[in-house]
């Protein structure tokens, strides 16, 4: 199965790539969704967060304590890799997994903020940058989020630039809002079409 991923910097519009190639019936795996779901339902990964992180962790009903994990891990750079290093190898098993269900299509899509941060990529036969310039990302997350811009730019500075990025990726798609995005999306989808 040819599988494809999708990243890009906050506010860039990956997710709105990747509903296209949803549309065009292509399946998607979400990997930041899949995140949030294993770190609730893998009893392994859950033992690993309550020992780093303590048993306040995790709430009485099993539901975890995202307010207390990102008060450690967003001021704290070694913490946020201790988290990465526990969560990404969960998700890589549940994409794994996730992949090997899917019988009847062309081709998957892995959409993930950190693909190339978490070395996901290497997963993925072909990798796709999704780019627009900082201030209209700025602007998307504050509108979309109810951010202000330092929490915009703080998560922004956590991940690689959207240059590194674009040099990383072997295709990049425009979304300035100076070029139509699903154009983009179908020569990329014949591409692959092409590949199989």
């Amino acid at each position: 199965m040819l599988k494809i991923g999708i990243t890009g910097n906050i506010g860039g519009g990956k997710t709105t790539v990747s509903k296209v190639f949803e549309v065009l019936g292509i399946p998607v795996f979400y990997a930041d969704d899949a995140a949030k779901q294993v770190m609730v339902s893998d009893p392994v990964l859950i033992a690993a967060l309550k020992k780093t992180f303590g048993p306040e962790a995790y709430f009485a009903d099993g539901t975890l304590n995202r307010k207390h994990i990102a008060s450690i891990v967003f001021n704290d750079e070694k913490e946020l890799v201790k988290l990465n290093s526990l969560v990404h190898p969960a998700v890589f098993r549940v994409f794994d997994t996730w992949v090997t269900q899917i019988k009847h299509a062309p081709y998957v899509a892995k959409e993930a903020a950190l693909l190339f941060e978490s070395s996901s990529y290497k997963m993925c036969d072909y990798t796709i940058m999704v780019t627009a310039p900082l201030e209209l990302r700025i602007q998307r997350v504050m509108q979309r989020d109810g951010l202000t811009r330092a929490e915009v730019e703080s998560r922004n500075a956590r991940q690689f630039s959207e240059e590194r990025k674009t040099e990383l990726a072997d295709y990049v798609i425009r979304n300035d809002d100076t070029e139509l995005v699903i154009p983009q999306v179908l020569e990329l989808h014949q591409q692959f079409l092409s590949l199989k």
